[in-house]
Formats: structure tokens, C-alpha cells, sequence
């Protein structure tokens, strides 16, 4: 909590914003975000301990799972903080540097979950198109590099906005559109010309997302060929069903972050209530909605989620059984 400060006002420091017009109802908003975060953090951990946990799923596509499932959570958790800082205590000033660090870790997760669903589409491509290679291409060596090249890539590319924003005048005390810090809302309201740091948010944002959208599309297009060359139409409805959770995950994470990014960049005039509930949906819709998808649809997943639950509970009986004969 060091980072929120109801009493200073320097030129350092922005106010937080939950939802503009709705101060009086953040108490009762609270409970569904409250609950949401929970579901996202609870859903995204039982994720990566099910196949930490379960020699089986030590697969590509759980691996990939887990790297989706990681960078949901650490993006929750960067938030929580000053969401539910502002709702409950309305403590809505934070330092430029602690806002500075909140933005870097909002935006590289958030592109890092992007390049995570590029390349469990590259997966998918590799399952379903070319079968036999699948197990000699994505090795766990390999799958250590893809990790590795898409983590040192959001440093190389993000690091540039944080020292541009530098060289940024901003107003005594900016006041923001989110309860937490985001590039675009940012530069939005600044003394000095913010068209180089408008620039390379949007350049970033393009080169990023787009890139990694453009390969999804592209992978998805080899894959509907792939699939229509099959004859066998029950063959073609366990390829496709096989993608489904993806092209769930691909919608909840690009619908609402291409809705936002466009809001601040262009409709300038949108109501500070509409950006701030795309916000919210944008940050929580993937985190929550993604280990749902994939407990549900994915057989395996759910099969080992209901062994290690039947386990525990047999465990617990045992316990009590003991105590009971030592009673």
C-alpha cells in the first residue's frame, strides 16, 4: 500500500479513477470485482498447478496452457492493488514512478499474453497440419527458447515508451480514466507535445498485437484448409473442436484491447464510464473467462482437476477417520 497517498499533491502524482459518477456505489461494485479477481486468481492457479502437477499434461499444449494461465495471473495481480485501493479506500493518488511500474508490467503481460496465443496457434497449425512433425519440432528445448524470445522481446520493445514518458510535462495532478495505469490514458492530457510518446505507444501496440494477430489469422487459415481436406466429417468436427478454446481466447483477449486502444486514440469524446468499463472488461474478461473455457472444453483438463479434488477429498476422510479411532 505504499504506493497510494491520500494526502501529498505534487506534479509527480495521478488520480486513479474507478468509475467516474459512480463514487458512492464503489462499496457494492467492489463485490462482483472482488469476485471476479478471485475466480481469475484461484482459476489461473489451479491451471498451472494441475499441470505442474500431472505427468501427462507435460505436453506443447499445456506448456503453452500454462504460459497463458501465468500471464493471465501476474496480470491480475498487477492490478488488484490499486483497483481495489480505489473502491474500497479510495485512495486514487499514485507516484509517477509507481505508475510508471504498474504501466510496464500492465503492458508486458498483456503482450506477452498476445504473443502466447500466436504461438498456440502455431500449436494448433503444427497438430493439426503436419501431425507427424509435431513431436520433433516442439521439443521442451524449443519450447524453453519460444518462452524465452517472447519474454526478452516485450523488455526490448517496452522499455523505450517508459524513457520517452520522461521527457514528458505532465499537469499538477492528472487525473486518469482507469484504476490503474495505462499508456494511452497517460499521455492523453500532458503540457509538452505528446505526439512522439502517442507514436510509439501506437507503434507499439500495432507491431505487438498486430504482428501476433496477423500470424493467429494466417495459422487459422492453413488450419480451415488443412481441415477441409479431410473427408471424414467426424475427423473434421475433432480437428476444429480441438481449436475452439483458442478462438475463444483469441476473441475475450483482442475484442476488448483493439475496443480500448481505439477509444483513447480516436473517439476522444467517448464518456470517461464507457473507457472505464472496457478497461475493467479488458483486464478481467481473459483472466476469468480463459480457465473457465479450458476446464470446460478441455477433457484432460477437467478429468485431472476432478482427480486431484476426488484425491483430496479421500485424503480429508482418512484424516478424520484417525482422529476418530484415536478418539
Amino acid at each position: 500500500m505504499m504506493i497510494f497517498n491520500n494526502t501529498t499533491s505534487s506534479p509527480s502524482t495521478f488520480l486513479l479513477t474507478a468509475f467516474p459518477g459512480l463514487e458512492l456505489a464503489h462499496v457494492w461494485i467492489s463485490i462482483p470485482v472482488c469476485c471476479l479477481y478471485i475466480i481469475a486468481l484461484l482459476g489461473n492457479t489451479m491451471i498451472l498447478f494441475v499441470i505442474f502437477v500431472k505427468q501427462h499434461l507435460h505436453k506443447p499444449m499445456y506448456y503453452f496452457l500454462s504460459m497463458l494461465s501465468a500471464a493471465d495471473l501476474c496480470l491480475t495481480i498487477t492490478t488488484l492493488p490499486t483497483v481495489l485501493g480505489v473502491l474500497w479506500f479510495h485512495a486514487r493518488e499514485i507516484s509517477f514512478k509507481a505508475c510508471l511500474i504498474q504501466m510496464f508490467f500492465v503492458h508486458a503481460f498483456s503482450f506477452l499474453e498476445s504473443s502466447v496465443l500466436a504461438i498456440m496457434a502455431f500449436d494448433r497449425f503444427m497438430a493439426i497440419c503436419n501431425p507427424l512433425k509435431y513431436a520433433t519440432v516442439l521439443k521442451d528445448m524449443m519450447i524453453m527458447v519460444i518462452g524465452l524470445f517472447i519474454c526478452v522481446r516485450q523488455l526490448i520493445f517496452i522499455f523505450p515508451m517508459l524513457l520517452a514518458l520522461k521527457t514528458v510535462s505532465f499537469q499538477e495532478r492528472k487525473e486518469l480514466s482507469h484504476p490503474f495505469c495505462y499508456h494511452p490514458d497517460i499521455i492523453r492530457d500532458t503540457y509538452s507535445n505528446p505526439w512522439i510518446n502517442s507514436f510509439l505507444g501506437l507503434f507499439l501496440q500495432l507491431y505487438m498485437t498486430g504482428t501476433d494477430l496477423m500470424f493467429i489469422l494466417v495459422s487459422y487459415v492453413l488450419i480451415i484448409r488443412a481441415v477441409l481436406s479431410i473427408v471424414a466429417p467426424k475427423k473434421q468436427k475433432k480437428a476444429l473442436n480441438t481449436c475452439v478454446c483458442h478462438i475463444c481466447a483469441v476473441t475475450i483477449f483482442y475484442v476488448p484491447m483493439i475496443s480500448l486502444s481505439f477509444t483513447h486514440r480516436l473517439l476522444s469524446s467517448t464518456p470517461r464510464v464507457i473507457c472505464s468499463i472496457l478497461a475493467n472488461v479488458y483486464l478481467l474478461l481473459p483472466p476469468v473467462v480463459n480457465p473457465i473455457i479450458y476446464s470446460l472444453k478441455t477433457r484432460t483438463i477437467r478429468q485431472a482437476m476432478l482427480q486431484l479434488l476426488q484425491t483430496k477429498g479421500s485424503w480429508s476422510r482418512n484424516v478424520r477417520g484417525l482422529r476418530g479411532s484415536w478418539d
